[in-house]
């Protein structure tokens, strides 16, 4: 059965939605955002239908469902399991059996993921709860942080793995949504480890910080605690989640982030068990000789101020957050790293006019470097056929050369057998003359 807002287009029904839309059609209003880009907003004479959006992405997320994924920080025995347990009222921790004093201690810090599918008023929600049993147990909590942000690390890694593949069909969002932070409730200040780790996880992650068990402490010590924790925070540069601000908001809905702020870091105390109260009401709390104490009382804890910004109201942001701020620098630094860059001029507003002479101006660009380069291969082939011809000549000059000088020598050679002739012949005429001489003096 279709809704009334999923009905089809009747007439009687345009004609109520088009009383309800704008009528003036002259009226232009022209905006310029961030970037510079003007935003023209016309008012509409008749009614669209994309003001059901919401009520589609309603039908879609009750079809599809919700996932969210939370861990929790804190030194053993501050109630985590107890609290995780209260804020979902049901328990997720399975029975923990009593360790014997023979077993052995492990040496780092654990990391365990405990998921559960959870359904109310028709959603349905994905939950997966990541604890870290053993964290500031040991001596030496030096690096206690570091297989916490390794494992965040981990997940974002995963994260964008899925998202360079091909397929990106089905991938599952494991990254920590947030994190709750449990300090222990001393009535002190921060400790040392708990800075160091806030420190670490800051811009990673979601921070939400807690005083557990502050039912040991008094009102004006609650105070006093949380004025240190704020000092503490402030002084190192932690940032926490903070609820974010819509122009739609009411003025009553301002003033319940404005008191959710305030009681930033909350003072808990969880409870799954329910005990009667001395007027006859039965509530979640813990009964003590003294008194009772209610989960749900805001006189009492600050429990409910804390599912609402965990749970109740701003869910969805904590994982806008993480998705688009925290992942994204984290994602922006990884590539880096690797020697990926961005492309700004992917994000800059196209001009036809500018695109145009940017298109010019390349052209002209690349006609002279072509021009350039058919310059440089022609003089690089007349020099090469200067080189050749230079060459040639040489070897013609070398040639002539050796020529000349083999004729030279041969004109010598001639010259020095015609000598050679010539005088021969002047002494056979010698001898000749000698011999007639002698004849004629003895006849």
């Amino acid at each position: 059965m279709a809704t009334p807002s999923e009905s089809s287009d009747s007439p009687s029904n345009q004609k109520s939605e088009s009383r309800d839309a704008s009528i003036l059609i002259d009226t232009v209003d022209v905006l310029q955002n961030g970037s510079g880009t003007n935003v023209v907003r016309r008012k509409l004479t008749g009614f669209v239908g994309f003001s059901n959006l919401p009520i589609q992405w309603h039908r879609k997320s009750i079809q599809n469902g919700f996932n969210f994924n939370v861990m929790v920080v804190g030194e053993s025995g501050l109630g985590k399991s107890t609290l995780v347990s209260t804020l979902f009222n049901m328990p997720l921790y399975p029975p923990r059996s009593e360790k014997r004093p023979s077993a052995e201690i492990p040496k780092t810090v654990a990391i365990q993921s405990i998921s559960a599918d959870l359904e109310e008023r028709g959603v349905k929600l994905r939950l997966t709860v990541v604890d870290t049993p053993g964290f500031g147990d040991f001596v030496n909590n030096e690096d206690a942080w570091r297989p916490i942000v390794e494992n965040i690390e981990q997940r974002f890694d995963a994260f964008l793995e899925a998202e360079n593949k091909a397929n990106r069909a089905n991938i599952v969002d494991n990254r920590i949504h947030a994190v709750i932070y449990f300090i222990a409730p001393t009535g002190h200040s921060l400790k040392p480890l708990d800075i160091e780790v806030m420190t670490k996880l800051h811009n990673k992650v979601n921070l939400i910080p807690v005083i557990a068990k502050s039912d040991i402490l008094t009102d004006e010590e609650i105070v006093a605690f949380k004025a240190r924790i704020r000092a503490d925070l402030d002084h190192h540069k932690i940032n926490l989640f903070e609820t974010p601000r819509y122009e739609v908001d009411s003025d009553e809905t301002m003033e319940e982030k404005t008191t959710i702020i305030s009681k930033i870091p909350f003072a808990i105390v969880g409870a799954t068990s329910e005990v009667t109260t001395p007027d006859g009401r039965v509530v979640r709390g813990r009964k003590y000789p003294w008194g009772v104490v209610e989960v749900d009382n805001e006189d009492h804890c600050d429990f409910l101020k804390l599912r609402a910004m965990l749970v109740k109201n701003y869910m969805e942001e904590l994982k806008e957050y993480t998705n688009e701020v925290l992942y994204e620098n984290y994602r922006s630094a990884k590539l880096m790293a690797m020697g990926v860059s961005q492309d700004q001029s992917v994000f800059k507003e196209v001009n036809p006019a500018l695109k145009q002479e940017e298109e010019r101006a390349l052209h002209q660009a690349k006609l002279l470097k072509m021009e350039a380069e058919m310059r440089m291969v022609f003089q690089q082939k007349v020099a090469e056929k200067e080189q050749r011809l230079k060459q040639s000549e040489d070897e013609l000059f070398a040639r002539h050369r050796e020529m000349k000088e083999s004729l030279d020598k041969q004109r010598r050679d001639l010259e020095a057998k015609k000598a050679q002739i010539e005088s021969g012949r002047i002494y056979m005429s010698t001898e000749e003359k000698s011999r007639k001489k002698g004849f004629s003096l003895r006849s």
